[in-house]
């Protein structure tokens, strides 16, 4: 196992940081340069109002709102619904297998489980994109399944298989193994990552946990591994139904304390990724599905009042009335629905992040350029924050990466 002197290693190397301009490549689109301005907006001033007295409170309002900046990072900032300059942007996946220098690292450390579940592997992982491009949120390196193994469910995520699940749960007595999760004793790992990552990237960019949704963790523990069509799954909510919810509620037990262990260790939002969701209709997704994301989101914001939590589900262009329902700050859209679309069906108060296809980025820069904006237009100026419908894929160019996120951070609302 690698030591922590990887970690401080890396902070010692790496040049201080320090408060950019937009001085990223700008956009190769002539007819969007007007949005891609680096120069800096001056502060409005309220209006309405005279007299000196009137004056001086501008000066320490516009004074506020600039502490607030500094203290809060702009994803932050923007799911509150702020006035903020321009959408923040993340990539699911934007720390792996795409980056030569995460392939390198495979190299000296073959097993995923190494990489996610040594500290300074972790942090040192997760830091690459940040280093690379400056996203607006880093997202620990980690696995849906890492909680598995302290509910007593052995796992392992083997090439190339994936992951497999050694005692797949199948009946009531299998789900009487099934331990609650002590995420401060089974995943220490990962809130020591969360708390170094929040440490090396201060408030430049918000640092993100993430867990798996119940429905999408069970079709694993139930299927033994990955799945074409859920078949056992599926069977176990239509024709055992005491057996499937006894699970899921179970699991969800576990996925509230892991939420509120990754928020209480250094992540300040935490992206609920309900994956297979939408393996299921509609109707069945309201019932098999949606009150263990309801519960999850209920009982977190208990004890986390201000925790953002968002929740993605691929394929889930037919779910997303009902998604809404959940109350989670933030829906993950993927790429089958239209972000026009989408912002007329959930409406403008409910943030939302997405939703470029994963395989533009395989396109040329002016085609990355013209769907960025498109996406962003579509979107507006509230609540927005940039990502891609799924994770970027294997083989996708670190320079259209590079020129995705120069796109965004460029733009000006």
């Amino acid at each position: 196992m690698a030591s922590m002197a990887g970690v401080c290693g890396l902070a010692a190397t790496r040049p201080a940081f320090s408060v950019r301009a937009s001085s990223a490549s700008s956009s190769s689109s002539g007819a969007s340069s007007n949005k891609c301005q680096q120069a800096a907006v001056p502060a409005r001033m309220g209006s309405g109002v005279s007299g000196a007295g009137a004056g001086a409170r501008d000066v320490r309002v516009a004074a506020a709102a600039g502490a607030s900046a500094q203290q809060d990072p702009l994803m932050l900032r923007t799911i509150r619904g702020e006035a903020v300059e321009r959408p923040p942007v993340w990539m699911m996946r934007q720390a792996g297998r795409y980056m030569k220098i995460y392939q390198d690292l495979c190299k000296v450390h073959p097993t995923f489980r190494e990489r996610s579940e040594t500290v300074d592997l972790a942090v040192e992982i997760s830091l690459q994109p940040w280093n690379a491009f400056k996203p607006d949120g880093v997202i620990l390196f980690s696995d849906i399944l890492t909680p598995l193994t302290g509910m007593n469910v052995p796992f392992d995520i083997v090439k190339p298989q994936g992951p497999i699940v050694m005692n797949p749960i199948r009946n009531m007595e299998d789900i009487k193994t099934i331990r609650l999760l002590e995420p401060e004793k089974s995943c220490k790992f990962a809130g020591d990552a969360l708390g170094l990552l929040r440490k090396e990237v201060g408030n430049e960019a918000t640092v993100i946990g993430f867990v798996g949704a119940p429905f999408t963790l069970a079709s694993y523990m139930v299927e033994g591994g990955t799945s074409d069509h859920y078949k056992l799954i599926k069977k176990m909510a239509w024709d055992s139904p005491k057996v499937y919810h006894a699970l899921l509620d179970t699991i969800t037990d576990s996925v509230i304390e892991y939420v509120k262990y990754q928020a209480d260790s250094g992540a300040q939002m935490v992206q609920i990724f309900d994956s297979w969701a939408s393996e299921f209709c509609p109707a069945d997704f309201e019932k098999y599905c949606l009150p263990y994301l309801t519960r999850i989101i209920a009982e977190v914001k208990v004890s986390h009042p201000t925790l953002p939590l968002v929740l993605y589900s691929s394929g889930s262009g037919a779910l997303l009335e009902r998604l809404q329902t959940a109350k989670a700050d933030v829906i993950s859209l993927d790429s089958t629905v239209d972000m026009l679309d989408a912002r007329r069906r959930l409406g403008a108060d409910q943030a939302v992040q997405g939703n470029l296809d994963p395989v533009t980025l395989f396109a040329s820069k002016e085609f990355i350029t013209e769907k960025v904006l498109d996406t962003i237009t579509k979107a507006g100026n509230s609540k927005h924050i940039v990502n891609l419908g799924h994770g970027v894929m294997q083989g996708t160019s670190e320079e259209n990466v590079k020129h995705f996120f120069d796109t965004v951070k460029n733009y000006r609302y």
